[in-house]
């Protein structure tokens, strides 16, 4: 994290979906796919897909904070995943696809506990929210092949059925601030 970049890591199911959707958000350089808060030294897909890890499917995602904020992140990540399922997005079951915010800095925990209370006062869900908040303890990048994989696979059915409503959504809702 320099002065004039910083870093988030959050889960939200599988991370091709929030990948896809950060890569295309106004203000991010750089999203690596990967794995966080596990207790597993260099874990690989097949051991945190067996949930036995600890794992959560991660991005981490390089921002400049003068063209889009960490909340402005946080706003995206709320509409485009379910919060309320814990260890589940859609028909993806397990720890390793929890929600998660996984903070680097006392202020990005500020901000995700005021923007999880003011979703939660507005009553936008009708389920209680149920992403854990904490710092981040580890990361590892995923192996190469889940590194930038709608933009190389977008017709493999996950991408087509899942992935692709995902970034629609998010284009829709957040127009303005899709990368031109």
């Amino acid at each position: 994290m320099t002065a004039s970049r910083e870093v988030a890591v959050l889960a939200g199911g599988c991370f091709w979906c929030l990948e896809a959707v950060y890569l295309g958000l106004r203000g991010v350089e750089k999203v690596v796919s990967g794995y966080a808060n596990g207790h597993t030294p260099n874990p690989t897909y097949q051991q945190v897909c067996s949930g036995m890890t600890g794992y959560a499917e991660v991005v981490e995602i390089t921002f400049d904070p003068n063209e889009v904020s960490y909340r402005e992140l946080l706003e995206v990540f709320f509409v485009i995943h379910d919060p309320t399922t814990l260890n589940r997005q859609g028909a993806d079951v397990g720890t390793q696809y929890r929600s998660g915010i996984y903070y680097l800095t006392p202020a990005q925990e500020e901000t995700a506990r005021q923007v999880v209370d003011a979703l939660t006062a507005e009553r936008v869900f009708d389920a209680p929210i149920v992403t854990e908040i904490e710092p981040l303890r580890n990361f590892h990048p995923a192996e190469d092949y889940h590194q930038n994989y709608f933009a190389r696979h977008p017709y493999q059915p996950y991408c087509m059925a899942v992935v692709a409503p995902k970034v629609a959504k998010f284009r829709k809702r957040f127009l303005e601030k899709v990368k031109a």
